[in-house]
């Protein structure tokens, strides 16, 4: 299962919107005999590649039993049922991780292999394959995806300069590092404030990638320069806006940028509607690298699941905060988080949080 845990890993940056999934074939005699990942979307799934990689070093599958860290999928998708593949190709038994948490599948799968005769057993890496696809888990079990809040800050908690400057707090390794989590994201997202004081890309540049995320920018009144570099690769690019005029609408739809209406009550961008429409889009993780006022936002409202902090040995004084909310009333209503690891990146340290309580009340 650690092998197959490994090639799951090579699928990130390269199956969205489908989950992580790495298969390794074992026959009794001599040994593994197949490996294979999840593809491209449309593409073979990581147990018909398995099978694949056995047939080719002409290993028949009679007997053998097949290490999977998601449960096999039993319906027809873009592609076929990947149980009937491995009841055709004759093996004894199945191992999985975990059950598959897409309604379609949801047990189904397991229930398809044993009618077949297959002993199915699940359980050993459970734990790395739920953490290698926390983003479709969270898709699938709740309807939005998992957003991760990626910020560099100085040792006092600063991320720019009163300005709006930021480039560079963190070293180089750091921002190696922040790509590797971008390559992981279906989409990277910020708001217009970041792209009229940094002009960011917002793809994957420091590592290799496959295949880049959707870039998006919440952007209420469609404020973005159309010469914006986030704008430039037109097809990859979706704003959403909440009361935009019809000329900029136009002038940005005539780049091939595509604009999504998401109003709230107060004239911003819905976030939750925001996020339940990336979720139905496919969005698995949501890498968030926006400013203040947009991840204050995130933060009132109780959207983030993740925090991804590189902190530079630097002081800066007087500048922007990671997040811009409050007042608070009293030190209780601070949101607490976990620390689930600091890491030292380079000269800098990387923190990884997660949320211990409800977020702070909007109204605070």
């Amino acid at each position: 299962m650690r092998e197959a845990l490994h090639w799951a890993e090579m699928a990130i940056g390269v199956c969205e919107p489908n989950p992580r999934v790495g298969c390794v074939i074992v026959a009794a005699d001599s040994g593994v005999i197949g490996r294979g990942h999840t593809q491209q979307a449309g593409g073979p799934h990581a147990e018909v590649m398995a099978l694949r990689d056995a047939a080719s070093h002409g290993h028949s599958t009679r007997g053998a039993t097949v290490w999977v860290t998601l449960e096999p999928c039993s319906h027809h998708g873009r592609t076929p049922p990947c149980c009937d593949a491995l009841v055709e190709a004759g093996v004894a038994r199945v191992v999985i991780a975990i059950e598959d948490p897409n309604p379609l599948v949801a047990g189904a799968g397991t229930r398809r292999l044993r009618a077949a005769g297959i002993v199915v057993d699940a359980g050993p890496g459970a734990e790395e394959s739920r953490e290698l696809n926390i983003g479709f888990f969270a898709r699938m079990q709740r309807g939005r995806p998992w957003l991760r809040l990626k910020a560099a800050v100085s040792l006092d908690g600063r991320t720019a300069l009163p300005d709006g400057a930021s480039q560079w707090i963190t070293g180089l390794e750091a921002r190696t590092d922040g790509h590797r989590f971008r390559r992981r994201a279906g989409a990277v997202l910020t708001g217009v404030g970041t792209v009229l004081d940094d002009d960011p890309r917002l793809d994957v540049r420091l590592v290799p990638t496959a295949m880049q995320p959707l870039r998006v920018v919440v952007d209420s009144r469609l404020d973005a320069p159309l010469s914006a570099r986030v704008l430039q690769r037109p097809g990859d690019v979706l704003v959403y806006a909440a009361a935009p005029t019809d000329e900029r609408r136009r002038a940005l739809e005539g780049i091939g940028v595509e604009v999504a209406l998401q109003p709230s009550a107060g004239g911003k961008v819905d976030l939750p509607a925001m996020l339940a429409d990336l979720a139905r889009r496919g969005i698995n993780e949501l890498h968030v690298e926006a400013g203040h006022k947009l991840n204050g936002s995130l933060v009132r409202e109780g959207l983030v699941d993740e925090y991804l902090v590189y902190v530079a040995p630097k002081l800066l004084g007087v500048g922007r905060e990671l997040a811009l909310f409050g007042p608070l009333d009293d030190l209780d209503a601070a949101p607490t988080l976990i620390f689930q690891s600091v890491t030292p990146i380079g000269g800098d340290l990387r923190i990884i949080a997660h949320p211990a309580q409800k977020p702070v009340d909007s109204a605070s």
